[in-house]
């Protein structure tokens, strides 16, 4: 008579299952990316036709957006440092990491509002006529640059209140390392909006 192996249910599907809520949140940042991608394929698409049209302003990016990205940079460092230390039960660095991040986090926020002050200062808007040569024309220039910065900006926010829920449940002592699906989680989502931040200035930086 064959003998046939059974084995627990838990052991059949235990290398092939995965986190849902981790699931969800790389569906969900698979979409940001489309997006994005999307704005960014309609702008390069849109700018020769624009420049050829005269719909096009050129216009300086102002010096607070240059400094939003290093802020961007150095949260994502503090955001990895609370990690470690969650992983490592480094409670106290993980939530000094934490509060750094979120400070950052806010800083970036406050320094692209900044930005977009000196924009309209410069009369760069969202939508509107602007004089061009002897005509008045509305150029996508700007339109573009607010749109998808200010996108970002909205994600960014998110990630923000993430970071806040996430330092509340350190402070309680929820994150340590047999605790790490929260702030697994609100690290990826952080590296990926910084990453995608980067991206963006320096696309935004060559169509200007």
């Amino acid at each position: 008579m064959a003998v046939i192996e059974t084995y627990p249910p838990q052991q059949q599907h235990r290398q092939y299952s995965i986190n849902p809520v981790k699931f969800t949140l790389w569906l969900f940042l698979v979409t940001i990316t489309m997006m994005f991608a999307g704005f960014s394929s309609a702008l390069i698409v849109q700018w020769p036709d624009a420049i050829a049209n005269g719909t096009w302003a050129h216009f300086h990016i102002p010096v607070n957006f240059t400094i939003s990205s290093a802020i961007i940079i150095l949260s994502s460092i503090s955001m990895q440092w609370a990690y470690f230390a969650a992983k490592k039960n480094e409670l106290t660095q993980n939530k000094i990491a934490l509060s750094i991040t979120l400070i950052l986090g806010i800083s970036f926020i406050i320094s692209q509002l900044m930005g977009y002050k000196a924009m309209v200062a410069e009369n760069v808007h969202l939508t509107g006529l602007v004089k061009e040569g002897s005509r008045m024309v509305s150029p996508i220039s700007g339109s573009f640059f607010y749109l998808i910065s200010g996108i970002h900006a909205l994600h960014v926010i998110g990630g923000v209140i993430f970071l806040a829920f996430t330092l509340i449940s350190s402070l309680r002592f929820r994150v340590h390392s047999k605790n790490m699906l929260r702030i697994n989680l609100c690290t990826t989502y952080w590296h990926f909006i910084g990453a995608l931040w980067i991206y963006l200035f320096v696309i935004l930086n060559i169509y200007s």
